[in-house]
């Protein structure tokens, strides 16, 4: 069910919410028989240590995933032929700290902003190019955040989160020079991007002297919102996880500054934990009041789930548009 959540009612939204929560997870390891061995002692419900690694390694989940990652590659080498290359500006003094600027040719254009994925440690926004044709065309903007990745800020998480804040803190200030509407705000993430855009939804604005309500929407596809589990796992290995980080990176633990409405997104072939997180943070939010739609997407791995945002009419991409009130109509 794709439906614009400024036009639903409360009880729409719960009823909704329920019914997809519902759902049965179809996710699908590969290969789908794994080689036989004991289980070892329970770490995060009813999985073991390698089990719990696995739930956070996408590629057990996705055959596919080189291709989808070539494939791209490909489509954002034709988008920036088609668009050309955006308007690289900075946000910050580190030379990291730039933003990729897509300009539409409509005038006071709503913005989407766009958080990529990539596990923390790997990603940049020249993967992402092909993202934004789909929005330009429609009568956006569509703005790329470059950030630092976790194996650069030594593990730290909080380094990229301040970043992410920094930079959405940047647009809303300076959307007249890119011809945007500082009013019409929305953001956008994927995977370790929609967890950075969960921490971005949980920012205290006002302290900034911002608007509260600087961001519109948001649509946060296959993402982490408590980090308990993620540090119980092999990412442990790479990200310096504290009691502290767990705690205050984790949305799902401060549903009271949450006032963005959030349309969450799952692929039902994705690891069973990332069906859960999605599915966990949706329904609290939902027992809560909290405007939210979770949309879950048959036939669907994770890397199909992100690549899906730049298809007017794939299952990220048309949830973005009705957020946004952009038309996919002749």
């Amino acid at each position: 069910m794709h439906r614009s959540i400024a036009n639903l009612s409360r009880r729409a939204l719960v009823a909704g919410a329920v019914a997809l929560t519902a759902t049965p997870a179809l996710a699908q390891r590969c290969p789908a028989t794994p080689p036989p061995r004991v289980k070892g002692p329970l770490v995060w419900l009813d999985m073991d240590q390698h089990e719990l690694d696995e739930a956070y390694d996408q590629s057990v989940y996705a055959f596919n995933q080189p291709h989808v990652l070539a494939r791209r590659l490909d489509r954002s080498a034709v988008v920036l032929k088609t668009l050309g290359k955006p308007e690289r500006v900075a946000y910050g003094p580190a030379e990291i700290e730039k933003v990729d600027i897509y300009k539409t040719k409509r005038s006071n254009a709503p913005t989407m902003i766009y958080l990529h994925g990539g596990a923390w440690r790997s990603g940049a926004t020249a993967q992402e190019a092909y993202l934004a044709e789909s929005f330009v065309k429609h009568g956006a903007n569509f703005i790329n955040v470059e950030f630092n990745n976790v194996l650069e800020t030594k593990g730290d998480l909080f380094a990229m989160v301040e970043q992410c804040r920094r930079a959405v803190g940047w647009i809303h200030k300076n959307a007249a020079s890119y011809g945007g509407n500082p009013d019409a705000l929305y953001l956008s993430g994927f995977s370790s991007g929609s967890h950075l855009g969960g921490c971005v939804v949980i920012t205290e604005w006002e302290k900034q002297g911002l608007p509260r309500d600087i961001l519109k929407g948001a649509v946060l596809g296959s993402g982490m919102y408590d980090l308990k589990p993620v540090r119980l796992s092999a990412r442990s290995s790479y990200v310096k996880f504290t009691d502290d980080m767990e705690q205050a990176l984790s949305a799902m633990r401060h549903f009271d500054k949450v006032h963005t409405p959030l349309v969450l997104t799952i692929g039902l072939l994705e690891t069973p934990e990332f069906q859960r997180q999605s599915r966990d943070f949706a329904a609290a939010l939902t027992k809560l009041g909290k405007p939210v739609q979770l949309i879950t997407a048959r036939g669907h791995n994770h890397f199909e789930m992100g690549e899906s945002l730049g298809n007017p009419y794939g299952i990220m991409g048309r949830a973005a548009m009705e957020m946004m009130k952009l038309t996919t109509a002749a």
